[in-house]
């Protein structure tokens, strides 16, 4: 794994948790929640291609076709 996938992880969850603390306290739950689901959707994208990339390294390494 990359350190540069890593801080984008990271990044994208400290946004999320910025923006959904500034929504809260301006009485948008509503619309905080909704950015902790795009954030999570975000990185869920994000593990899913490292997940797929640790699938295809496998296969070569082991010669499964």
């Amino acid at each position: 794994m990359q350190v540069q996938e890593l801080l984008q992880i990271a990044g994208v969850g400290v946004l999320v948790a910025v923006i959904g603390q500034i929504l809260t306290r301006a009485g948008r739950e509503d619309m905080a929640t909704l950015t902790g689901i795009a954030g999570l959707a975000i990185v869920l994208m994000l593990v899913v291609t490292l997940i797929a990339e640790l699938f295809q390294n496998v296969q070569s390494m082991f010669g499964l076709y």
